[in-house]
């Protein structure tokens, strides 16, 4: 019995030195095959090296740039060999594999390089995100906020806000989990001044002996309901004096604010009858305005000439030093343009205006419309135009000044200085104020001109310049 158990013994042992010693072996051939693959890799087979991550990641939009490689085979450079396959396309979300192959005789490699593109650029909330100040007692109404991603385009339907008593958070998220938030603080507080607007101009020009009657104002406050009880209007007009007068409106709200506007209105003699305005329209034009502005400045005499956007600048600044009224007539003297629409009309007259502005720093409100405001012509091009621009211009501070009295200068056939100084001549009349229209582009209208300023002084008319205090000379609109 003690031999049996002895035997076991031994066997046991001889069975796990058997088995220790096959793991072992088994281990070693395993350990060799890896060397060998390795041997095989690393010596037998060409080599890609990848500059740069084998990983890349550029943002939407992002231009891929290819980081290079190098390739050898056996300790040679076998770099122009390789070939590559794949493309990024940078504005198109997603993972991109560009494969890098070379083969020498019978060896090939390839490497794998992963290009990912993501957005991971925030949304933008278009929003001023500057504080919020609330009238006491309002509550905050969300504005209406645009959100727009580079990627996914306008996320306006999916802003998000809330709502707490001290602010109001917008926040809004893209499908790549990039989040914009824009955090605005509420103030319960009145900051804003009450709108105070003048009704009217804010110029006014009387004569001595008119009627004044204050055309009012327009006043409201964003939290006071009702604050047209607190205007005070302070200073007078005196009509029976010459003068100028400053009417002062003020208001202040509850909180403290307060605004200050004034209106100034100048009352002056009315012009003698018998007064005889020159008045210019169409120029300025090298041969005929110079000429002109040479003679009123022999004979001492100021005019009026009525400019468009053609001739020389030149000429209009000479005007403005020497002390004529430079007014407006019209930038393209078009009729299909300027009487096309009220909107064409201000557009072609605000363009004359700034050109005289920018040679002069003069802003002149005192026009002339192209044919007078009694033309017919511009109801070729919108029925009722003039009604309305005559209203209109001077409810925007402008004065319009027609004739009473016309040279014929423009007249078609085959007009003569001659003919053109016993027009003027022979319609001058002391009952009246005479407003002459003449052109200043017309050759024998500047050579009429001396024997007309002649007569006049010779026969007791005076010669004025038209000025924002000069009656307007209106003609009976038939548009």
């Amino acid at each position: 019995m003690r031999v049996k158990i002895i035997l076991k013994r031994k066997l046991k042992r001889l069975l796990e030195f058997g088995c220790t010693n096959a793991m072992v072996s088994w281990g070693i051939i395993i350990f060799l095959v890896f060397v060998a693959i390795g041997i095989y890799n690393f010596m037998l087979l060409p080599q890609i090296d990848l500059k740069g991550k084998n990983t890349i990641i550029i943002d939407y939009k992002d231009k891929y740039v290819e980081k290079g490689y190098k390739a050898s085979f056996l300790g040679n450079d076998v770099s122009k060999d390789v070939s590559i396959k794949g493309k990024v396309n940078p504005k198109k979300i997603g993972v991109y594999k560009i494969v890098y192959k070379v083969k020498v005789g019978t060896f090939t490699r390839e490497v794998t390089r992963k290009v990912i593109v993501k957005d991971r650029k925030r949304p933008k909330l278009e929003i001023d995100d500057s504080d919020i100040y609330l009238c006491p007692g309002d509550e905050i109404v969300p504005d209406k906020v645009k959100a727009i991603d580079e990627y996914e385009g306008d996320l306006t339907e999916k802003v998000k806000y809330d709502i707490t008593k001290e602010k109001i958070t917008y926040s809004v998220s893209d499908k790549s989990g990039n989040k914009t938030e824009i955090t605005k603080k509420i103030i319960y507080k009145d900051i804003d001044k009450p709108k105070l607007t003048l009704k009217g101009n804010d110029y006014i020009y009387l004569f001595v002996g008119d009627e004044f009657n204050d055309p009012g104002y327009e006043v409201s406050d964003n939290c006071d309901k009702e604050i047209s009880s607190k205007v005070k209007v302070s200073g007078g007009v005196d009509t029976s004096k010459v003068g100028e007068y400053v009417l002062t409106y003020s208001v202040s709200d509850s909180y403290g604010n307060d605004i200050k506007i004034s209106r100034k209105v100048k009352v002056s003699e009315r012009p003698k009858d018998g007064t005889v305005y020159l008045t210019f329209d169409d120029g300025p034009q090298s041969g005929t305005t110079n000429v002109i502005l040479d003679i009123l400045k022999e004979e001492n005499v100021k005019a009026t000439f009525f400019v468009t956007n053609k001739g020389p600048d030149e000429l209009i600044k000479r005007m403005y030093d020497e002390g004529h009224s430079l007014a407006l007539h019209t930038a393209s003297h078009d009729y299909s343009i300027v009487y096309s629409s009220v909107d064409a009309y201000f557009d072609d007259l605000y363009s004359v205006q700034d050109r005289v502005k920018r040679i002069t720093g003069y802003e002149s409100k005192i026009i002339r419309f192209p044919g007078g405001s009694s033309n017919t012509i511009s109801r070729r091009y919108t029925e009722g135009i003039m009604s309305t621009l005559t209203n209109e211009v001077v409810s925007r501070g402008f004065k319009y000044y027609d004739w009473n009295l016309s040279s014929g200068d423009a007249a078609g056939g085959h007009p003569t200085a001659e003919n053109i100084k016993n027009n003027v001549i022979n319609g001058l009349r002391k009952d009246r104020v005479n407003m002459v229209l003449m052109h200043d582009i017309k050759p024998y209208t500047r050579d009429a001109l001396r024997d007309i300023i002649r007569y006049g002084r010779e026969n007791g008319y005076a010669f004025e310049k038209i000025t924002m205090e000069t009656e307007m000379i209106k003609q009976r609109v038939n548009n």
